[in-house]
């Protein structure tokens, strides 16, 4: 073997080794962490926990408002994505200017801080027309869900854009020289082709929903029985010194999460093996 050779391979290795590292690390330190919430709950806790009604309202409002969250968040983004996606073919450079400004506004929700996206909503309603519905939305039900899709759709947004950009713009302009107009071949070509983007963006948007808390504080408050929502049973729990409650409340929400995380990944699997 060439000296070349071994220093090829020796390097290929270290390289090989670091990437292994860093993974096991990361890795190490999610299990770690539940791991810490699996090893200070009791069973009595978490059964208590589970049996408090507020508990339990604040389980079934969160699956909800999630749910509701994720699916106006998809049904938003896609369109959103597309029209990022081939929009920066454009010719015109206004155009393209355009794009990048709205392209940089989408993502203001991903880098603003939690606590001030929930300000801001709660300002946003004191104006008019916004103002016009305060009553039924502030500090309601619809509150939580407009909190948590407005954080949640951006993130759904970022995934339809790059799941568009990896489908070729030029299926769909055979499919309008065919005799297809542009939706038809929106919905013909791009659309069907998009299905394991769609339910990447729904699993993301979900998730996120489904943790969210800095908004869904401050714009819809934490009343129990009412509003409040698993992320911030745990915030109640703990700013009343009750930890087992608040660990009980932390296992529940990974445990949950997880079990979306594997339904979704089971509903793909077959389509993505299709």
């Amino acid at each position: 073997m060439k000296p070349f050779d071994r220093r090829a391979r020796s390097s290929d290795r270290l390289f090989s080794g670091v990437l292994l590292a860093v993974t096991a690390g990361y890795v190490l330190l999610i299990l770690a962490l539940i791991a810490a919430d699996l090893f200070s709950t009791t069973r009595g806790g978490f059964a208590e926990a589970w049996a408090s009604a507020e508990i339990r309202h604040a389980l079934g409002l969160s699956l909800t408002t999630s749910t509701i969250a994720a699916v106006l968040s998809v049904w938003v983004a896609t369109p959103i994505g597309y029209l990022m996606s081939r929009g920066d073919g454009s010719d015109s450079r206004a155009s393209r200017r355009l794009l990048a400004l709205v392209d940089a506004v989408l993502d203001i929700p991903i880098v603003l801080p939690p606590l001030v996206v929930g300000v801001s909503l709660l300002l946003l309603f004191r104006f008019p027309p916004f103002a016009w519905a305060s009553e039924w939305v502030v500090y309601e039900v619809p509150a939580v869900i407009l909190a948590q899709f407005t954080v949640a759709c951006a993130f759904a947004v970022r995934t339809m854009r790059a799941t568009f950009e990896q489908i070729p713009h030029r299926q769909e302009q055979v499919a309008m020289t065919l005799g297809a107009n542009r939706a038809a071949a929106f919905w013909t070509v791009a659309l069907p082709q998009a299905r394991t983007g769609l339910l990447t963006a729904a699993t993301v948007s979900w998730a996120r929903a489904f943790g969210e808390f800095g908004p869904v504080l401050v714009f819809a408050s934490s009343t129990r029985m009412r509003t409040e929502v698993l992320p911030t049973s745990v915030y109640l729990e703990l700013q009343a010194g009750n930890l087992p409650a608040a660990l009980a409340v932390s296992l529940m929400m990974i445990a949950v999460s997880v079990l979306v995380l594997v339904l979704m990944r089971l509903i793909g699997q077959p389509r993505l093996s299709a």
